[in-house]
C-alpha cells in the first residue's frame, strides 16, 4: 500500500512538472505575483457588502448605488488602462494599477462618513481595474493561442486559491476589525507591486519599424475600430447577460443569506471557500477537456449551470444546499471564465489586446452598475427571492444568445482558433 501511494505521488509530482514546463518561465512568475495581489484582495472584497451595511447602517439600495458608481468610474479607468497598455506597455500599467489600489483600499477602510465613501469609491473603481487590460494583454502576450485558454484557467486557480483562504481569514479579522482587511489588502498590493518591478520584462510587441506611433488620441480612438467588430460586439452582449447573473455571487448572496436565512459571516466564507477550492482543484483539468468542444456551446452550457445554481437559492433553505448550488454555479464558472477570456484575446489584433480585453472587461462592469441595484431594489422592496427567480429567467436569455451567436459564427467568416474550434458540442 505504501509503495502504491508512492508511485501515485512520483506521477502526480512528474505531470506537475510536465505542467510547468509547457509554459514560459516569466508566466509563472506574473501569476505568482497576481497571487498575492488577489490574496489582499481576498480578504477585503467578499465582505465589502457585509462592511457597508453594518458600518454605515443603510439597506441593499444604497449598496446598489455604492457599486454602481464603481463600475461607472471602472470603466473609465479601465478605458484608459487598454490604451495606456497599447501605448506604454503592459509592465508600466501593472505596477502603475498595483501602488495606487493600495492607496484607495485603504482610503476605504478609513472612512467615516457615508458620504465621505460615495467619493472613495469614485477613486477605487478608477484605478482598480487600471491594470486589468494590462494583466491579461501580458498574458495574450506570453501564450501561444493554442495556450491561452488553459492560462488563463492557470491564473483563475491562483486567484480562486488566494480566495480558498482569503475569506476564511477575511472572516476571522472582520470579526476583530474591518480595517484590518483594508490594510493587509494594501501591504499585499504593495508587495506586488515590487515583485512586477524587479522580476518580470515587458511584454509589450514592438512596433513594426515602418508604422508610425500613434499618439494618445489615436490610441484611444482604436475603441472605434473595436466597436466595429460585430461579432465582438455580440459576444461581449451575451457575456453581460451571463455575467449580470454570476455578479450576484459577490455582491447580493452574501447579505441575502444573512437577512433570509441567518448565515453569518463566517458561514458565507465557507460557501466562498467552497468555490474557490473547486477552481484549485478541478479548473486545469476542466479547461483542458473543454478545448475539444466549440467555445460558443462551452459559454451556454456553463449559463444553463448559472441558471439551476442560483435559482435553486430562490427555492432551498438548508445550509448544504446552499453548498450544493455553489458546486453548481463554481462548473459553471470553471466554463465559463477561461473560455471567455481565450475568446476575448483571440479576437483581439496583436496590436490592440490591451484595449480588446478592456472592452471584454467592460462586461463585467456593466453587470456591476445594474445588477446589485436592481437586486438591492427587489431585497428591500419585494419578496427577496425574486432575486433568484429573476437572475435564472435572465441566465436563460444568455443561453439563448450564446447559442445564436453560434449559429451565427457557422455562417460567416471569422477570427477562430482551429485548435479550440474542433469537432465537438
Amino acid at each position: 500500500m505504501k509503495y502504491d501511494l508512492g508511485i501515485s505521488a512520483d506521477r502526480a509530482l512528474a505531470s506537475m512538472r510536465r505542467v510547468f514546463a509547457e509554459y514560459p518561465r516569466q508566466f509563472w512568475t506574473l501569476i505568482a505575483a497576481l497571487f498575492v495581489d488577489r490574496l489582499g484582495g481576498a480578504l477585503v472584497f467578499p465582505f465589502l457588502t457585509l462592511y457597508v451595511t453594518q458600518k454605515f447602517d443603510v439597506g441593499m439600495t444604497q449598496v446598489g448605488l455604492i457599486f454602481g458608481l464603481f463600475s461607472i468610474s471602472s470603466v473609465v479607468g479601465s478605458a484608459f488602462g487598454g490604451a495606456l497598455t497599447d501605448r506604454l506597455g503592459r509592465k508600466r500599467m501593472l505596477i502603475f494599477g498595483l501602488i495606487v489600489s493600495a492607496f484607495t483600499s485603504l482610503f476605504m477602510g478609513l472612512v467615516e462618513s457615508f458620504t465621505m465613501f460615495f467619493g472613495v469609491i469614485v477613486l477605487v473603481g478608477a484605478f482598480a481595474n487600471v491594470a486589468g487590460p494590462a494583466q491579461q494583454a501580458m498574458v495574450a502576450d506570453l501564450l501561444p493561442e493554442a495556450q491561452r485558454a488553459q492560462g488563463f484557467g492557470i491564473l483563475r486557480i491562483m486567484a480562486n486559491l488566494a480566495v480558498t483562504v482569503g475569506p476564511a481569514i477575511g472572516g476571522l479579522l472582520a470579526a476583530r476589525s474591518y480595517l484590518l482587511l483594508f490594510i493587509c489588502d494594501a501591504i499585499a498590493s504593495t508587495i506586488t507591486a515590487g515583485l512586477v518591478y524587479f522580476m518580470i520584462k515587458e511584454t509589450k510587441p514592438a512596433p513594426h519599424p515602418d508604422e508610425p506611433e500613434q499618439t494618445f488620441t489615436q490610441t484611444f480612438r482604436g475603441y472605434g475600430q473595436v466597436l466595429h467588430d460585430a461579432s465582438f460586439v455580440l459576444f461581449i452582449g451575451a457575456s453581460i447577460l451571463s455575467i449580470t447573473v454570476y455578479m450576484q455571487m459577490n455582491t447580493t448572496l452574501s447579505v441575502y443569506l444573512r437577512d433570509t436565512h441567518g448565515v453569518l459571516e463566517q458561514g458565507f466564507g465557507y460557501i466562498i471557500s467552497l468555490n474557490a477550492a473547486l477552481v484549485v482543484l478541478l479548473q486545469f483539468s476542466i479547461t483542458r477537456w473543454i478545448a475539444r468542444y466549440r467555445p460558443l456551446s462551452i459559454m451556454a452550457l456553463g449559463t444553463l449551470l448559472y441558471v439551476v445554481g442560483f435559482g435553486m437559492y430562490g427555492f432551498v433553505t438548508s445550509y448544504a444546499l446552499f453548498m450544493v448550488a455553489m458546486v453548481i454555479i463554481t462548473v459553471g464558472e470553471m466554463l465559463n471564465a477561461p473560455t471567455g477570456q481565450a475568446l476575448a484575446a483571440r479576437f483581439a489584433p496583436e496590436d490592440m489586446r490591451g484595449r480588446y480585453m478592456a472592452v471584454y472587461g467592460f462586461a463585467w462592469m456593466l453587470p456591476s452598475t445594474v445588477g446589485p441595484l436592481l437586486a438591492g431594489l427587489v431585497m428591500d422592496y419585494l419578496d427577496p427571492r425574486w432575486v433568484w427567480y429573476f437572475a435564472a429567467m435572465l441566465g436563460l436569455f444568455a443561453v439563448v444568445a450564446f447559442l445564436l451567436l453560434r449559429r451565427r459564427e457557422e455562417t460567416q467568416t471569422v477570427r477562430v482558433d482551429p485548435v479550440v474550434q474542433a469537432d465537438g458540442a
